[in-house]
């Protein structure tokens, strides 16, 4: 086994599967822009790199993520091309490899869309979906608002999108969004065995099946829709509608959108 890690995501490769582990539990694994910026290398280098053959995401405490660290985008600028979250919605979606997840507790805002990226979910009784972009003042982020009407339809992802509705571990598997949903204690290890299995495939077939299932003009849609996204999501970050709804979220209070149109 080979590790290496950061203060908040490490990273380690063993049997041909590099897992990929969310390390910020005390913040309920809230990704940072440094955080990004080590996932997206992980994935860049696994890309090329022989030796790696499936992809793991596993994460450290209660949650799986709470999405993006608010404080952290409150301070980013107006641009999205150059930033980490391009870098890192560009490396899932030029990924050849099969990606991996394991999902416990709470998955939300990018924590939840990476998981339409991955080729197999595994989710604990405990997982919990949300995209609650629109409550935020900002738009969906990681092609979600592409690819998650593909997954389950107009009418739930609009639910999803638009109230930003939470989807339990169960029905997230009836609708696809999950493989399976096994006990918690048995989450991560059934993960990992999963990934195994893939690693150990013939890698041409498995690499090569993986992009007929995905298709190269899908591939390039979701590049498109991912830019279009980020242009949205960068101007809403410095839109009144988010600043109220970062403040409140400090203050701890509800926000009030009552005098914004």
């Amino acid at each position: 086994m080979t590790e290496s890690a950061s203060a908040d995501v490490s990273v380690s490769q063993s049997n041909g599967v590099l897992e990929v582990r969310f390390n910020r539990p005390t913040k309920k694994n809230a990704i940072t822009l440094a955080m990004y910026a080590v996932i997206a290398k992980a994935l860049e280098d696994a890309n090329g790199n022989a030796e790696v053959r499936a992809v793991l995401f596993t994460a450290a405490g209660e949650t799986f993520s709470s999405g993006n660290d608010i404080m952290d985008f409150a301070s980013a600028g107006a641009n999205f091309e150059g930033t980490p979250q391009a870098r890192l919605l560009e490396a899932f979606v030029a990924f050849e490899k099969p990606l991996v997840a394991a999902v416990h507790g709470p998955a939300i805002g990018i924590g939840a869309t990476m998981l339409l990226h991955c080729d197999l979910v595994y989710a604990s009784e405990t997982a919990r979906l949300r995209m609650p972009f629109v409550s935020l003042g900002l738009v969906p982020e990681a092609a979600s608002s592409l690819l998650l009407p593909k997954r389950v339809g107009q009418a739930v992802a609009a639910e999803m999108l638009l109230l930003g509705a939470w989807v339990e571990a169960a029905r997230a598997l009836q609708l696809g969004l999950v493989n399976a949903v096994v006990p918690a204690t048995d989450l991560e290890a059934t993960a990992r065995a999963k990934a195994g299995e893939l690693a150990a495939l013939p890698p041409n077939a498995l690499r090569t099946t993986r992009a007929l299932l995905r298709g190269e003009a899908d591939r390039n849609a979701i590049r498109e829709r991912i830019r279009d996204e980020g242009v949205h999501f960068a101007k809403a970050l410095g839109s009144a509608e988010a600043r109220e709804a970062f403040t409140a979220f400090v203050e701890r209070r509800t926000p009030d959108f009552s005098k914004l149109s």
